[in-house]
């Protein structure tokens, strides 16, 4: 181990390392654990291949540049692309003991110190917008209202947001453009559940009562 020639970056790697750069947004630190290389040779790669790929009409076109939660919606209303919307949870160190807000980090979901946030994609998974973190013990529509996805929704250009659960009740508040699973009926709410009256005692159509 360690004997031989130090690892080198070949152009085909520097390329590559570029591409999924670009493509992935994919950081300088994981390439380097891919490559094997140092941080700083990825860095040195990427600004070394960019000019190139650049001169050879491979850029990001200069219009399309999503930094708000309006420009992600405006940007899919003038495309046409339906949007997915969905909330992701990181698990943080446990705040230190006296803290005020110290339970407002417990996710009701994962039952651990967490932050939130709410990332938006494009049909194909093209990650569009990322909003900044947040305790974990909001829940994903109160989360969604609060960065005031229902009022750009509702004001903006005709959408489709496809949604889970977890933000049933938006797609009344914003004309329908949020879609969401539809409710499931509680047990005690379905036919085979109903429970009858016979002779002042309870009984369950299914016999089981």
């Amino acid at each position: 181990m360690g004997a031989g020639a130090k690892h080198r970056l070949v152009f085909v790697d520097r390329l590559l390392a570029t591409l999924v750069h670009l493509r992935h947004g994919v950081t300088h630190d994981v390439l380097a654990c891919w490559f094997g290389v140092d941080r700083s040779t990825i860095t040195r790669a990427v600004g070394e291949v960019r000019p190139l790929l650049a001169e050879r009409g491979c850029t990001v076109s200069p219009d399309v540049r999503l930094r708000t939660l309006a420009d992600v919606v405006d940007h899919l209303g003038a495309s046409g692309t339906t949007g997915i919307i969905d909330g992701t949870e990181i698990r943080v160190r446990r705040p230190a003991a006296g803290r005020k807000d110290r339970n407002k980090f417990i996710s009701g979901k994962n039952k651990q110190n967490a932050v939130k946030s709410m990332v938006v994609t494009d049909a194909e998974g093209r990650v569009l917008w990322c909003s900044p973190a947040r305790p974990a013990s909001c829940a994903d529509i109160t989360h969604a209202r609060q960065l005031g996805l229902v009022k750009l929704l509702a004001d903006g250009p005709a959408v489709e947001i496809l949604a889970d659960a977890g933000y049933q009740g938006l797609g009344a508040q914003t004309g329908g453009r949020v879609v969401t699973p539809p409710h499931r009926p509680l047990r005690n709410h379905r036919p085979g559940n109903r429970e009858i009256t016979i002779n002042g005692e309870r009984s369950r159509p299914d016999g089981f009562g």
